[in-house]
C-alpha cells in the first residue's frame, strides 16, 4: 500500500494502502538521480537482439517498440531507456474481449557485462504507475548488474484506457476540511467513489477485469513476448500482494522475488491494517522511550497518543495553516480518526512525532496540521491514481473475504481504549466497505486468497516503524516459501529500499546470490535522534 501524498521520506546513510480505498496515490521519494546507462543492453533470448526492441506475439499478446510511456513529470533516469506497448485482452475470461495497451520501459544495467535475468519493478498502490517510480528503483542501485523493467498496471497513469478519477484525489484533498470519519464526510466519500465509477463504466471499461489475477498475466506474457527465458522480480508495497499472486500462478520463469513492504493476500482487510499500525507505531514509541532525552521530555508517548485520540474524537480542533506556494489559509479539522491516518503517514518522519504529538497534547495543533494538509493537498496527487484498479482489487479480494464483524474486531482487540468510531475505521481504508458496496464487482475466485508456496528463492524486507504492512509480514510469508531469507530494517518505515541505503544493499546482493544476501550493513545501524522541543 501506498500513501495519499506521503511525507518526503527521509533518506538514511547509515541506517509511499493505499488510504481509504479510493486514496492511495504515488510514492514522493528524495535522492540524486542516476546518470542514464550507456552499457550494451541485455538480450532477447530469441533473436539476440536487445531486449525492447523486437516485435513479437505470443498467445493474444503483443509486443510492440515504440515511444516510453507518458509519466506525470519527466524522470531523467528513464532518457535512453528501451520502450514500447504490450496490448493484451482486458478480459481474458471473455471470449471477444476489447484490448488494451499497457506502456513499457527498459532501463539499461550499469554495467558492462550485464546479467541476462532482468528485474521487473512491481509498484505500489494499488493504482500506481510502475513506470513512474523508476527513479527510486534506479536511485537505490537495482539496475547495477540487470536490467530493469518497467511496466504500467493495467488501468494505471500511462496504460491505455487508464481508470484514473481526479474528482476523488479532489475530495480527499478537501478531507482536510471535514470530520474524517463523520456520516456526512462518509456520504461525500461514497459519492465520489460512485461518480468515479459511472464515468468509467460509461467509457466502456469493465471493472472486473482490474484484478490481481489480470494482472500477473499481464506480467507474464510481457516477459514471454519480450523474449526473456528467467526474470526477478521486485515489488514495493501493494506490488508484493501482486508479486505472491504471480508466483502462485505463473511460477515459471521466476528466478528470485524481492519483496519490500508486505501485503499479504491471504490476510489483506481492514483487521490486518490495524495489526500493522499497532506494530509500526509500537516500535517508534519503544525507540523514543529507549532514548534517554526523548523519554524524559516525552514519557509514556503510546499514552498521550491514545489520550490524543480520545480527546479529539470527543471535541474536534479546527485550525488553520498556511501551505508554500499559496497565501490562502486551508482550514484543517483535527479529530481522532485523523490523527490515526496522520500517524500513520507520519512514521516516514519518526523523528519528528514525539514532538508533534507533544504539542498538540499541550494545545498547539500547528505542526500536525501543517503536515496533514500538505501532504492530503499535494497537487502533485491529482489525477495520478488508478482508483478503478484501488478498487478492483480491494473490493473484489478483500471485502468480500472479510467480514464488517471481524474488521471492527481488528481494531477492538489492537486498541481496545479507542473510542468505537475510530476503532469502526481502519487506517488508509476508511469507509472502504460502503465504497465496495456503490462499486459493485463481483468478488474474485476464493483462492485469490490462497498463501503462496514454493520454493523460488525470496527476499522478505520490512522495516521496524511500518506502520502499514507491519514487519511481522515477513515470517509470516516466509513459512511456505523454503527459499525465503526474512530481513527487519530497523528504525525505518514502509518500504524501506526508498529510505535505507543498507536496504538497497542489500536487495542488490540478493539477485546477485539470491541464497546469501549481504546483510552485515545491518550491524551499523542507530536509532533517529528525535527531535527535542523546548
Amino acid at each position: 500500500m501506498t500513501l495519499h501524498q506521503a511525507p518526503r521520506r527521509r533518506r538514511t546513510t547509515g541506517r509511499l494502502l493505499a488510504t481509504s480505498a479510493g486514496m492511495a496515490t504515488g510514492l514522493l521519494v528524495t535522492g540524486l538521480l542516476a546518470a542514464p546507462s550507456q552499457a550494451e543492453p541485455s538480450p532477447d533470448t530469441t533473436t539476440g537482439a536487445p531486449i525492447g526492441t523486437t516485435a513479437r506475439t505470443v498467445g493474444d499478446a503483443r509486443y510492440e517498440p515504440g515511444p516510453c510511456p507518458k509519466t506525470p513529470e519527466p524522470i531523467e533516469a528513464l532518457e535512453g531507456a528501451r520502450c514500447g506497448t504490450l496490448t493484451v485482452p482486458e478480459n481474458r475470461a471473455e471470449p471477444g474481449s476489447r484490448t488494451i495497451e499497457l506502456g513499457v520501459a527498459i532501463v539499461s544495467a550499469k554495467s558492462d557485462h550485464p546479467k541476462p535475468d532482468p528485474i521487473v519493478w512491481l509498484a505500489g498502490g494499488p493504482g500506481d504507475d510502475a513506470v513512474g517510480e523508476a527513479k527510486l528503483a534506479i536511485d537505490g542501485g537495482l539496475n547495477r548488474d540487470r536490467d530493469v523493467i518497467f511496466m504500467s498496471q493495467r488501468g494505471t497513469y500511462s496504460a491505455d484506457p487508464n481508470a484514473l478519477c481526479p474528482n476523488i484525489d479532489e475530495f480527499n484533498a478537501r478531507v482536510v476540511g471535514l470530520v474524517y470519519d463523520a456520516p456526512s464526510t462518509e456520504r461525500q466519500h461514497v459519492e465520489a467513489t460512485k461518480a468515479c465509477r459511472d464515468k468509467l463504466v460509461a467509457s466502456g471499461i469493465d471493472l472486473s477485469a482490474y484484478n490481481d489475477t489480470e494482472s500477473a498475466a499481464d506480467y507474464d506474457d510481457l516477459r514471454k513476448a519480450l523474449g526473456i527465458g528467467e526474470w526477478n522480480l521486485y515489488g514495493i508495497s501493494y506490488g508484493t500482494n501482486l508479486a505472491l499472486v504471480y508466483m502462485r500462478l505463473h511460477p515459471e520463469g521466476l528466478r528470485s522475488v524481492g519483496l519490500d513492504g508486505i501485503l499479504p493476500p491471504s490476510t489483506g482487510g481492514s483487521a490486518s491494517t490495524w495489526r500493522s499500525f499497532q506494530q509500526g507505531t509500537d516500535g517508534l514509541f519503544k525507540a523514543c522511550a529507549e532514548q534517554p532525552a526523548c523519554n524524559k521530555r516525552y514519557p509514556n508517548l503510546s499514552a498521550t497518543f491514545e489520550k490524543l485520540v480520545n480527546d479529539l474524537e470527543a471535541k474536534p480542533v479546527t485550525t488553520t495553516v498556511t501551505l508554500p506556494g499559496s497565501a490562502k489559509p486551508v482550514k484543517v479539522v483535527l479529530d481522532g480518526g485523523m490523527l490515526v491516518n496522520w500517524l500513520t503517514s507520519a512514521t516516514h518522519t519518526a523523528e519528528t512525532v514525539p514532538r508533534a504529538l507533544d504539542e498538540l497534547a499541550n494545545g498547539n495543533p500547528q505542526r500536525v496540521a501543517q503536515q496533514w494538509a500538505s501532504w492530503r493537498t499535494n497537487p502533485k496527487g491529482i489525477g495520478v491514481t488508478s482508483h478503478g484498479l484501488v478498487y478492483g482489487v480491494f473490493c473484489s479480494q478483500w471485502t468480500p473475504y472479510e467480514t464488517q464483524e471481524q474488521a471492527l474486531k481488528g481494531g477492538q482487540e489492537a486498541f481496545p481504549g479507542f473510542p468505537a468510531s475510530v476503532q469502526a475505521q481502519a487506517p488508509l481504508l476508511t469507509f472502504l466497505r460502503p465504497d465496495c458496496d456503490v462499486w459493485n464487482i463481483p468478488p474474485a475466485a476464493a483462492s485469490i486468497r490462497d498463501v503462496t508456496s514454493g520454493d523460488i528463492p525470496t527476499l522478505a524486507l520490512s522495516g521496524a516503524f511500518d506502520a502499514q504492512t507491519g514487519a511481522d509480514n515477513g515470517p509470516y510469508v516466509a513459512r511456505t516459501l523454503s527459499n525465503a531469507k526474512v530481513v527487519t530494517i530497523p528504525y525505518e518505515p514502509h518500504v524501506v529500499f526508498a529510505t535505507s541505503k543498507c536496504a538497497q544493499d542489500i536487495a542488490v546482493s540478493f539477485f546477485d546470490t539470491p541464497a546469501a544476501p549481504k546483510t552485515e550493513c545491518l550491524n551499523g545501524l542507530e536509532p533517529p535522534e528525535f527531535e527535542i522541543g523546548p
